[in-house]
């Protein structure tokens, strides 16, 4: 019997494949979905995904495992989050994204670049250039209407969304315990 699970053991495909830490999965392993595939193509980051579930990076890391056996509710949350069609989530990850859901990722590339060139513009000429581009892009897809322009530094918040001194204040005391002449001692 040991002869025989040894040499079933070397037919076994190895369980390590790859190198650690890189996208490819290990041989031996099912993918069971393309949520992190999928969240690239849409150009979307790790902390964007992980704020819009409500999630910290770690968990939205270990979600988007495609290994990961996710529940029926959770992939509905991240087909909201990346607004494809379930099955694009499911969907064998050898075989390429739907034509629609592709387009729709070229769309938002360019649109981001439309509108970057809208928001640095030196000139009015390019200004109205870059304000065309957009309005037909959104004449062709009006869901692009929401998209801003590439981040050029850090992540943009928008306007209801708060900033990290709102989430992480200073008791009101911590100000007045404080010298305020460093002669007073």
């Amino acid at each position: 019997m040991k002869a025989v699970n040894s040499e079933f053991r070397s037919l076994a495909p190895s369980r390590s494949g790859g190198k650690e830490g890189t996208a490819e999965p290990r041989r031996g392993i099912r993918r069971l979905h393309r949520v992190r595939t999928v969240r690239r193509q849409q150009n979307m980051s790790l902390r964007t995904a992980a704020r819009q579930l409500d999630s910290n990076i770690r968990e939205t890391r270990k979600l988007e495992d495609e290994t990961a056996d996710l529940r029926l509710s959770e992939l509905y949350r991240w087909q909201k989050v990346l607004d494809v069609p379930l099955l694009e989530l499911l969907v064998d990850p050898d075989t390429p994204l739907s034509r629609p859901v592709m387009e729709r990722a070229q769309m938002v590339r360019v649109m981001k670049t439309a509108m970057a060139i809208l928001e640095i513009a030196p000139t009015a000429r390019l200004r109205r250039l870059a304000q065309m581009l957009a309005e037909q892009l959104i004449e062709v897809m009006p869901e692009l209407r929401g998209v801003g322009p590439w981040h050029s530094v850090g992540q943009r918040r928008s306007l209801d969304e708060w900033g990290r001194i709102a989430e992480q204040t200073l008791p009101d005391d911590v100000l007045h315990t404080l010298p305020l002449d460093s002669s007073e001692g």
